[in-house]
């Protein structure tokens, strides 16, 4: 089997590129400078010469791209596609509903809502690790001591100066406080996001007053999706991340790996960021307890964060995620928190708890290595698309 393998930055890639190699798969790399463009004439020619007469199979990438699906049609093949990224607004391009498509999501709640309106390219597969090879990195004394921490916290915090909520600054009263509100009450609630279902027409008509958006052609998203999940629940993440890691490190030692100003959270120690592939394994695996705050637009899914985490035998401490109860036990592979109150109570538990905290992140590894990994991804997608590959 010969396969296209879109050529661009994407996490997971090089452990997908190994996937397919070990199930016999010849790959090919490919790129184009229009491929984040939604039609390129350029972009299809070049693709359809590149892939005739050589006998692939199919085309794959991370995350969904309109313009490799239009190529990949043009060219005669099917595309495949492994979504890691939420919000993304892609996936109301008019061309999803093509049948030579595959696009694998992550999410639950986004799988079920584009399947109720009737699209049958879609399907839900969670992410995956890939234990084989980051368990074997090695570790220098000097990078033990910069990535050891009892309590660590890789990610954004959201508060940088692309914030599209905090570049509003002039909303009207009403408005602004009605979002306040909102976020505040979304911050008491996990498991379920109600924001969407809330932005009235009044406040949406704000929206596209005080930041009006230059929608892609061919592209359905309401505006609602695209207000409620790149704004207001990125701003919610943000709120979330800071009080959370605030509160944490009056009484905790902390390291927060990311690029925001150590300013933002004084207590804790920001030894910058951290490479995915070869630096971030080693902070899960030097780290006593590791922090997962999902995102606020992953409704159900499980980030690839955590995949990440429990992958390098670290404990994980996190937000409750549905979709996280479908493949792994609560107080056996992981543990999530409630709320503020309960991350402190816990984080203190675990610290204190050795044993306890090593056999539950031993337990999330051997469920990783068993059922969760890019070898097992990669042929559950192969499963789906092969009777058509026959």
């Amino acid at each position: 089997m010969k396969v296209i393998v879109l050529d661009r930055p994407a996490f997971g890639k090089l452990d997908m590129l190994e996937a397919f190699e070990s199930l016999g798969i010849e790959t090919t790399l490919y790129i184009h400078n229009d491929i984040h463009e939604p039609v390129s004439e350029e972009l299809e020619k070049d693709f359809a010469d590149f892939a005739f007469g050589a006998g692939y199979d199919f085309v794959f990438s991370f995350n969904y791209f309109p313009v490799l699906s239009r190529a990949a049609k043009r060219a005669g093949l099917k595309y495949v596609s492994f979504v890691y990224d939420s919000p993304l607004l892609t996936l109301f391009s008019c061309t999803i509903i093509e049948p030579h498509n595959y696009v694998f999501l992550f999410d639950s709640a986004m799988y079920q809502r584009l399947s109720d309106i009737g699209i049958k390219t879609v399907y839900y597969l969670p992410l995956c690790a890939n234990p084989k090879r980051t368990l074997h990195l090695s570790l220098s004394d000097a990078a033990k001591k910069v990535f050891t921490s009892d309590v660590s916290f890789v990610g954004s915090l959201y508060n940088e100066e692309h914030n599209l909520l905090d570049r509003i600054t002039d909303m009207e009263p009403f408005s602004k406080g009605y979002l306040d509100s909102l976020m505040e009450a979304q911050l008491l609630v996990s498991g379920m996001n109600f924001v969407e279902d809330c932005l009235s027409a009044t406040i949406l008509e704000q929206f596209r007053k005080k930041s009006p958006y230059a929608r892609q052609q061919d592209n359905t998203a309401p505006d609602s999706y695209i207000y409620a999940n790149y704004f207001v629940n990125r701003k919610i993440t943000s709120i979330e991340r800071i009080r959370l890691l605030t509160a944490l490190s009056e009484n905790h030692s902390l390291k927060i790996f990311s690029k925001a100003d150590p300013k933002t959270i004084p207590k804790a120690t920001f030894p910058g960021e951290v490479e995915y592939y070869n630096q971030m394994p080693l902070v899960f695996q030097c780290s006593k307890i590791n922090l997962n705050i999902s995102l606020r637009s992953i409704i159900n899914g499980i980030p690839l964060r955590v995949f990440d985490i429990m992958g390098n035998g670290g404990f994980l401490l996190t937000n409750f995620q549905s979709d996280l109860l479908h493949y792994f036990v609560p107080g056996e592979d992981f543990v999530y928190y409630e709320n503020l109150q309960d991350l402190l109570s816990k984080t203190d538990y675990y610290l204190s708890h050795e044993k306890e905290r090593k056999e539950i992140a031993a337990n999330g590894l051997a469920r990783i290595k068993a059922d969760h990994t890019y070898l097992h991804r990669a042929q559950l997608m192969l499963e789906v698309v092969k009777g058509e590959l026959s």
